[in-house]
């Protein structure tokens, strides 16, 4: 569970972020602060408290434009500390990306803030706090060819697309439908890098070979098929892709 301090010096987009976070149930808390003197103060109690005290932190959602320090500012602030918390920025400026991962930023939200990308936000942060584990098995799924069970291993998927009640997996060698809503396919594998483009496709992110824009159309190639992309998830995507392509 994640324990969020949200920073904005604007109260309205403050309590909706802090609404939002709230409502995720991967959240553990979230408090509000609207400058940087309140933020830097609840960010020094929790050090202090230690990893595993009461007050302690694992994430700031910071805004960037406010007044005194900026949220860069803040961000490098908390940089110099022994023992930092993760960083995620909220913002409705594009053009400060490459300053917020050069901070080492988890993620990089855009405002108005999407409930969908905020849970992504929250996936990385998860990922990032809480201790390793053991590297799972690769997991399979049972499919049926003419009378014979075989197992598609979820690493080999390319891709999802959605045909009613079922899903069909491609694969480099080929198909398979199965008996899974694509929105169960979408959240269990969201940790294994599936990401939502459209409402018929999921698709792998590390085998997206381009993004196309071409007339307001966006699209991505994934070996050979050309799948489109959705406006509400093209967004996500190119931030998805950017990231992948800087770590």
């Amino acid at each position: 569970m994640v324990r969020v301090l949200a920073v904005d010096d604007e109260k309205p987009a403050l309590e909706e972020l802090l609404y939002l976070l709230r409502s995720d149930p991967r959240v553990r808390s979230a408090e509000g602060a609207t400058d940087a003197t309140e933020a830097l103060r609840r960010i020094g109690r929790a050090l202090e408290a230690g990893p595993d005290g009461e007050d302690a932190i694992d994430v700031v959602f910071l805004d960037i434009h406010m007044a005194g320090l900026t949220g860069l500012d803040i961000a490098r602030l908390i940089a110099g500390f022994a023992r930092p918390p993760l960083i995620v920025f909220v913002t409705a400026h594009e053009g400060f990306a490459l300053q917020a991962f050069d901070l080492k930023a988890v993620d990089y939200v855009l405002k108005p803030v999407r409930k969908e990308r905020l849970a992504e936000a929250v996936r990385r942060v998860r990922e990032l706090a809480e201790p390793a584990i053991a590297p799972q098995a690769p997991e399979q799924i049972p499919v049926e060819l003419g009378g014979v069970t075989r197992f598609v291993t979820v690493d080999d998927i390319a891709y999802v697309e959605a045909q009613g009640d079922y899903a069909r997996l491609h694969t480099d060698t080929g198909s398979h439908l199965v008996r899974i809503p694509l929105s169960t396919l979408e959240e269990r594998w969201a940790a294994r890098g599936f990401v939502r483009i459209h409402r018929s496709h999921l698709v792998a992110l590390r085998r997206i070979d381009e993004l196309r824009l071409d007339a307001g159309t966006t699209t991505v190639r994934v070996g050979s098929a050309e799948l489109a992309v959705s406006r509400r998830h093209a967004r996500q995507l190119r931030d998805l892709l950017m990231r992948q392509a800087r770590g």
